[in-house]
């Protein structure tokens, strides 16, 4: 967790940021990451199950570092997965099989492939989006000789409580089935015989969720749907609850993942069905309060009153502020400075990037002057590292992981001169 000394210094588990950094000699940007942190996080949800039968899938997308994944992996947690990549970083983390969902749209038939061949039955489930994909999945299970395990993707025409880039479960939304087409869905699955098994039914309504009434709404919906799938016919193993639990950003989050499953655990025993494994599919709230960024400020820009604030950390290495207009707190690295006699206090400024896009800007914050040499940004990770480009030509920032044993391990994902080189050899 990341907590401050009395003189203000940063620390993360327990070790000075500072001295991290230092120790295995990074350069900013940097993300710095609490493993030991993220396995709390993760076996206070699993635990959170009591003797349910359960699968928390961590949603790899969220981060997909191979230490962040085998942590969660060791906590008891399984994986859901969106690509042949994502299904290979849990298995080489030592997921097993039974323990993987493979989701999305438009899946590659190398994923698909990967997902029938995989352990002696293949991952518990491909979650199908569209009834159109059925006979694709089906295709491959024959040429493979097996059986496709899947579960239905539901859009349950809930619209989350959330920022609309990432409400996932109402109707314009591209993911799911809707509840009309699903009898459709069934029998499709059954004309293909034996290349198809339903095993479950799934829904996901949005993510950063700091309150439990969609998603309480959406698992009523579910279970309803169970119901009638299994008077005509169905034999469920599984219903996926999805994910989308929030953290605190700064404004606050007061509901936290064992609230969702509380709610989701007593639907599911109040409507008989408590012999199905439920499924949840947290990411964010296992890892994005466990990282942080560390840049430096190279620059500053003062005209008319504004100020500028420039980090050596761009959009390329924290999307989310550009893209969903995300606030992530921004503070200084090191201890407070005392200011001389006429010094001025703290300030206003704007905090930007040095990539060439006006979006390029992570807010304003209140900022003492003289400017720290180095800043922290919080929350981070999750959806940090995961969605950082070489774009502008500019190379990835480092990773540096805090083990629970306190051991520091490092990737360097390759500078500006990989990327140039990169370029040229295409």
């Amino acid at each position: 967790m990341l907590s401050r000394a009395p003189d203000g210094e940063a620390f993360l588990g327990g070790r000075s940021l500072a001295s991290i950094l230092d120790e295995v000699g990074a350069a900013t940007p940097a993300y710095v990451y609490d493993l030991g942190a993220m396995a709390t996080e993760a076996r206070e949800l699993v635990d959170s199950f009591g003797a349910h039968a359960q699968l928390v899938a961590f949603a790899v997308k969220a981060n997909s570092a191979g230490a962040v994944v085998r942590t969660l992996a060791r906590a008891g947690c399984g994986a859901e997965v969106g690509s042949l990549a994502e299904l290979e970083v849990a298995r080489i983390s030592g997921i097993e099989a039974d323990r993987m969902l493979l989701s999305g749209m438009g899946k590659s038939v190398a994923a698909i492939d990967a997902a029938i061949g995989a352990g002696a039955r293949g991952i518990l489930a491909i979650q199908v989006d569209s009834i159109d994909e059925l006979e694709r999945i089906a295709a491959r299970s024959r040429a493979l000789g097996r059986t496709a395990r899947v579960a239905l993707r539901v859009n349950p025409a809930i619209r989350a409580d959330t920022h609309q880039a990432i409400a996932t479960g109402h109707e314009d939304a591209k993911f799911g089935i809707l509840r009309a087409d699903l009898p459709r869905a069934y029998a499709a699955i059954r004309a293909q015989g034996e290349a198809l098994t339903l095993v479950g039914l799934g829904a996901h309504v949005g993510s950063q969720l700091v309150r439990t009434d969609a998603y309480f709404d959406t698992a009523d919906a579910l279970l309803t749907l169970v119901h009638e799938f299994e008077r005509g016919g169905a034999r469920l193993e599984l219903i996926d609850f999805g994910g989308g639990f929030g953290i605190d950003y700064g404004d606050g989050c007061f509901v936290r993942p064992r609230d969702f499953v509380a709610g989701v655990l007593a639907r599911t025993i109040a409507a008989g069905l408590e012999g199905r494994t439920v499924v949840v599919e947290p990411g964010r709230s296992l890892v994005g309060a466990h990282g942080c960024l560390v840049a430096s400020v190279v620059a500053t820009k003062v005209v008319s009153g504004r100020r500028w604030a420039v980090l050596d950390a761009g959009m390329n290495d924290l999307l989310r502020p550009a893209l969903y207009g995300a606030r992530h707190r921004i503070e200084p690295l090191g201890p407070r400075v005392a200011r001389r006699g006429g010094e001025p206090g703290a300030q206003l400024w704007r905090v930007v990037g040095p990539v060439c896009e006006s979006s390029d800007e992570f807010g304003e914050y209140e900022l003492d002057e003289p400017l720290p040499a180095r800043v922290l940004i919080r929350d981070v990770g999750a959806y940090g590292f995961a969605m950082a480009s070489n774009y502008n030509g500019r190379g990835l920032p480092t990773e540096i992981f805090l083990h629970e044993c306190g051991k520091l391990s490092v990737s360097r994902a390759g500078d500006a001169n990989a990327w140039i080189a990169q370029r040229l050899a295409t």
